[in-house]
């Protein structure tokens, strides 16, 4: 019997220096989208999936992070008596029951994989969930959710995939497919970012991930990989040996790479175009801004 994946792990102690300034001060976790941080949407798409413990792995000087999941019972005092009521129901949104969430510290830059590991004991024997905020997903059903559900027919490990252009293939982790099932891959080997001209594919894999206690156990044995760092895509190839369990999920939505500056535009563009109530405005200014872009030429 698959046991129900009710754990997800949210590696955030990167510190952003591609976002340098504006991370000198505040984690990358809460830069906005519109206005939602990123960890806030990592959080509604865990929460979709059925997650009920959320883990995060942070560092020095993530306090701002953690804070923003306490309750803020001065500023819901004040919406309540100015009778706001959308913007509390929105604020309250953003609370997390007590014992829901768990920090723990990654001392040492070591890679995801180390990052991953340092909250095994909080995983103990059950399968988990990965969430990586940097990627974004714009999808009808969330991406996580889409995976819980294809994790219920095949159990063992599973990673989101997407095609990529061949040329860019050596930004990711990449799999090796060894039969080809439409939306699920049965995975027969997976590569850390290999030259584009190694590539065994053009499925590469982004941040999201269902796995099992057993690739716990592999990063427990582990040694530094690509980049000199602890790599979570070599602590679930070995799965592949051990076990034959691990699949690709060809998943249906749009990802947006917003550890990127030009990928943070992007969504921000793409999120703001999404939504009701500033979608004319935001067109129309977009639309006066391509021609004079055109004028320009």
């Amino acid at each position: 019997m698959k046991r129900k994946v009710t754990k997800a792990i949210f590696p955030v102690a990167g510190l952003g220096t591609r976002f340098l300034p504006a991370t000198k001060s505040i984690p990358k976790e809460i830069m906005t989208l519109v206005d939602r941080p990123l960890i806030q949407y990592a959080i509604d798409e865990a929460r979709a999936a059925g997650i009920k413990e959320f883990i995060f792995v942070t560092s020095r000087g993530k306090g701002a992070l953690e804070d923003y999941f306490d309750h803020a019972n001065e500023l819901e005092a004040t919406l309540k008596r100015a009778k706001k009521t959308s913007l509390l129901k929105t604020l309250q949104a953003t609370n997390m029951d007590s014992g829901a969430i768990a920090y723990i510290r990654q001392h040492k830059a070591l890679g995801l994989g180390h990052a991953v590991w340092c909250a095994r004991r909080l995983i103990g024997d059950e399968p988990f969930a990965v969430i990586l905020t940097d990627d974004v997903i714009a999808a009808e059903k969330p991406c996580l959710k889409q995976m819980v559900e294809a994790y219920a027919e095949t159990g063992g490990n599973m990673v989101a995939a997407m095609e990529v252009p061949p040329a860019k293939a050596s930004a990711y982790g990449v799999l090796d497919i060894g039969e080809d099932m439409r939306s699920i891959v049965k995975v027969k080997g997976m590569v850390e970012k290999p030259k584009p001209e190694e590539a065994p594919s053009n499925l590469a894999v982004i941040g999201r991930y269902i796995l099992t206690p057993a690739v716990m156990e592999n990063l427990n044995r582990m040694k530094a990989g690509a980049g000199g760092e602890i790599q979570l895509t070599d602590a679930i190839a070995q799965e592949i040996t051990k076990s034959n369990n691990v699949y690709g999920y060809r998943f249906r939505g749009q990802r947006f790479d917003c550890g990127s500056k030009a990928g943070f535009l992007q969504a921000t563009v793409a999120f703001g175009l999404a939504r009701p109530e500033l979608h004319d405005e935001f067109a129309e200014f977009l639309g006066e801004m391509t021609q004079i872009r055109k004028a320009a030429e």
